[in-house]
């Protein structure tokens, strides 16, 4: 395994049920995998609740839903400070960030933009979740759920669901089972031509630009 860092995150955020509420972030975990006796390994994991600004007083639906309680979130941090920190833990190597799907990418860079946060930090992104898709030749528009892909792979679910360190530990352990069938690409914010113009997953049998999306990612802020 060559020596660079694999960041597995996950997002949990505030329900919205009603049209014109706001998603604001909440939680972010993460599973660092890395080198260990020459195989790929969950090394270390970061989980912060995050201060919510917008509307600082959660809803039923969403302390319902995540577990996340009021309490949880007055003691935390606001996003910026929980961003450095997550960042420092990330550590000065190369990495890859990973999450399941697109929406934790997208909601991470609009509140960081938000928020007059930097997004230099956001590169070398790769979802998991499409990437499984093409090993495993699903349907064009069939991304499988986490629980689902687990159950497929063997992989027992451990601790809770909508907790953002469970769910990217758990979401880590694929990419471990998986990482010899995955490719990493690199990328960085912005970069949209260079992104869409280049095969980002190839294998002998078809290729495909899982990251096309990507270009639209960094236009959600200001919606």
């Amino acid at each position: 395994m060559h020596a660079v860092i694999i960041i597995v995150y996950d997002l949990e955020m505030t329900v919205r049920r009603k049209k014109g509420q706001i998603a604001e972030i909440i939680e972010i975990g993460a599973a660092k995998v890395g080198d260990a006796d020459g195989q790929p390994q969950i090394v270390d994991t970061f989980q912060s609740f995050v201060k919510p600004t917008v509307v600082p007083q959660l809803s039923a639906d969403t302390t319902e839903f995540t577990g996340i309680s009021q309490e949880d979130v007055d003691a935390a941090a606001p996003l910026s400070q929980v961003v450095r920190g997550f960042i420092e833990w990330m550590g000065q190597e190369e990495y890859f960030l990973c999450a399941w799907g697109p929406d934790d990418q997208r909601q991470l860079a609009h509140e960081c933009r938000q928020h007059n946060i930097s997004t230099d930090w956001i590169v070398n992104h790769n979802n998991l979740q499409k990437m499984l898709s093409k090993v495993y030749k699903l349907e064009k528009h069939q991304q499988m759920g986490l629980k689902p892909a687990l159950e497929m792979l063997e992989i027992p679910f451990s601790g809770s669901h909508h907790r953002a360190m469970d769910d990217a530990i758990n979401t880590a352990r694929i990419l471990v089972k998986l990482y010899d069938r995955f490719q990493f690409r690199r990328n960085k914010p912005g970069d949209e031509t260079k992104v869409e113009s280049e095969v980002v997953y190839k294998t002998e049998h078809y290729e495909n630009l899982p990251f096309a999306g990507l270009a639209n990612l960094f236009t959600d802020s200001a919606q």
